[in-house]
């Protein structure tokens, strides 16, 4: 069922006064999403809800809210004639670079952020792969929220991954997973059917060298859209670092549940499951 929202006023200049008018807006919440937005650079309605929000009205709302203040920006990426509209996808907007810039006590201009870039998004043909890569760490934020036995520890994006291990491996992202005593440290690749299976064996060799240099087991789980697409790949995923599992998940499932197959065989298990899985690997 749609949600039907009230038109939006005009939005304001970027000034003085709209900034002073933030100051007493901004709640937590609005903080966490502004980095979250920063980092991973875009989220759409659904995965702002996962992050922050008891229901997807309220999300709505709150998003309206600032977009009104400047702090995000918004787009619609177009699907095609006759096809149903995409879900609103935002982005940070100068207000919001302006809060990010006065919590790392810089200037606005240093930051690796220009609002034309974000917009810029809606037409790349990366777009559906970033989405889709931040909804797997926005799903375990949803767990965690349900609970507080679970907790994401750590979610990096491709590029800070990139920038902590230069040309070595290039993981989609990099997270800690906590759940009820265990701890699972684990490199994503979010494979969207476009690879080949020599193109994936190729990355191996990088992984394996990072895992050697890790301070604790590292799993690296590729995410397939298919079982199809699965099984073609698990052929040429042998020769990398022990500790990889592989998954078939629709964009928006749960990580969490029991979907990861060790490439050794065996069972489905959880995603907390593989830290008991992987205890008796050396540490690399």
């Amino acid at each position: 069922m749609s949600i039907h929202l009230p038109a939006l006023p005009p939005r304001p200049r970027l000034d003085d006064r709209l900034l002073l008018r933030l100051a007493s807006r901004l709640t937590d919440r609005d903080r966490l999403l502004i980095r979250l937005l920063f980092e991973h650079r875009v989220l759409t309605t659904s995965q702002v809800c996962d992050i922050a929000f008891d229901s997807l009205r309220k999300a709505q709302l709150r998003l309206n809210v600032l977009y009104e203040l400047r702090v995000v920006d918004r787009f619609r990426p177009f699907r095609g004639p006759g096809l149903p509209s995409q879900p609103y996808h935002w982005v940070l907007d100068e207000a919001g670079a302006a809060v990010v810039a006065a919590e790392r006590e810089v200037d606005p201009t240093t930051l690796r952020w220009r609002r034309e870039r974000g917009l810029a998004l809606a037409t790349t043909a990366t777009l559906r792969h970033r989405v889709g890569c931040n909804g797997f760490f926005t799903a375990l934020l949803r767990e965690a929220r349900r609970t507080p036995a679970r907790r994401l520890g750590a979610w990096w994006s491709a590029a800070h991954c990139a920038a902590a291990w230069g040309e070595l491996a290039h993981p989609d992202g990099y997270g800690i997973w906590l759940e009820a005593g265990r701890r699972l440290p684990f490199l994503l690749e979010w494979d969207c059917g476009t690879e080949s299976g020599e193109r994936l064996a190729a990355k191996l060799p990088g992984y394996l060298s990072l895992a050697r240099l890790a301070a604790s087991p590292t799993w690296l789980l590729f995410r397939f859209p298919s079982a199809r697409r699965e099984a073609e790949a698990r052929r040429a995923l042998g020769a990398g670092p022990e500790l990889q599992a592989t998954a078939v998940l629709a964009e928006g499932a749960s990580p969490r549940e029991p979907v990861w197959l060790p490439i050794d065989g065996g069972r489905r298990l959880r995603l907390a499951e593989l830290a008991e899985a992987g205890s008796g690997a050396d540490a690399a």
